[in-house]
């Protein structure tokens, strides 16, 4: 019974951080936009502050600590699929803290990237998600 809890929990906890991963580049888009300095600007500021530290790090911490409980508990650590949904959510967790790291740039007003980028950049937690999703519901190895 406590093992469906964690499950429910963690798929709730995925949907969150998959969220705020799908919308903070799209947010770094429209900032973009704005001149540095302007009430637009500062808005994006707190709106990016807000959902990482609010949703976004806290969902993926959630997602980490029952994901891995359900791996030790399931003992799903032993199986190949499990391996490369792993070294996925690295990759994902890798790209949180990428846009973390372009919140702070945002924030100090040195984003030197432009908006296509940021709109590229909007696809790979969504390819990301797609595998894990994948992996995890047929299992092909």
């Amino acid at each position: 019974m406590l093992y469906d809890w964690i499950k429910a929990l963690h798929v709730i906890a995925v949907i969150s951080w998959m969220a705020g991963m799908l919308y903070l580049p799209r947010l770094m888009v429209y900032h973009c936009e704005a001149p540095v300095g302007s009430a637009k600007s500062e808005t994006f500021k707190v709106m990016e502050r807000r959902l990482l530290k609010a949703i976004i790090n806290p969902a993926m911490t959630v997602t980490w600590l029952a994901g891995l409980w359900l791996a030790w508990d399931g003992g799903w650590y032993l199986s190949g699929w499990f391996h490369a949904k792993f070294a996925l959510v690295l990759a994902m967790s890798g790209f949180h803290g990428f846009l973390s790291a372009r919140v702070k740039d945002f924030a100090a007003d040195r984003n030197t990237r432009s908006q296509r980028f940021y709109r590229v950049a909007n696809e790979v937690p969504t390819l990301l998600m797609i595998a894990i999703v994948i992996l995890v519901i047929v299992k092909p190895f």
